[in-house]
């Protein structure tokens, strides 16, 4: 009687699975904002580049770049949208 082992390929899902976690987080570590600025993109797209109508996610990458020190390329333009 032949001993079952385990599917190799559910093993090697499990492993790729967990490295593109880990790569996604190194790059949210190296790209800090990215997503907030993506979010304003995505508000201005929708709402005919009208910065007014979308304070609040303009305020939620202004709180992400003070919490990075403005240490993202996604920072360079966030005080010029809430003028």
């Amino acid at each position: 009687m032949k001993e079952s082992l385990p599917d190799a390929p559910t093993a090697a899902i499990f492993i790729e699975t967990s490295s593109k976690k880990s790569s996604k987080m190194a790059r949210e570590i190296k790209e800090p904002c990215k997503k907030e600025a993506c979010d304003i993109q995505a508000c201005l797209s929708k709402n005919n580049f009208l910065p007014q109508r979308c304070i609040r996610v303009i305020q939620l990458l202004q709180s992400c770049c003070e919490q990075c020190e403005n240490k993202s390329t996604h920072c360079g333009s966030v005080s010029g949208l809430l003028k």
